[in-house]
């Protein structure tokens, strides 16, 4: 599933940017030329972000990448209400 996820990332980013382009680079006559290439742009770059994010979950929970490292508060260096 992972691998097919991947190969979904790559396709998505490629058509976004792809798409993209051609959006930036449309004639202006061409109003539905260019609204049809932002919306392939558009679902390629959120699937693409949606497969990333969903392959950096999948490798912090199968071990593959370490989980990044997150700060707690430490109870002992919290300041108490009534020391002021």
């Amino acid at each position: 599933m992972a691998k097919l996820i991947a190969i979904l990332n790559v396709t998505a980013w490629a058509g976004f940017w792809a798409f993209g382009y051609l959006a930036l680079t449309a004639d202006s006559g061409a109003g539905g030329q260019t609204v049809t290439a932002l919306i392939l742009a558009a679902l390629g770059g959120g699937l693409g972000l949606w497969a990333w994010l969903w392959l950096v979950r999948h490798s912090e929970a199968t071990g593959y990448a370490p989980a990044p490292k997150r700060a707690y508060p430490d109870e002992d260096l919290r300041l108490h209400e009534g020391s002021l």
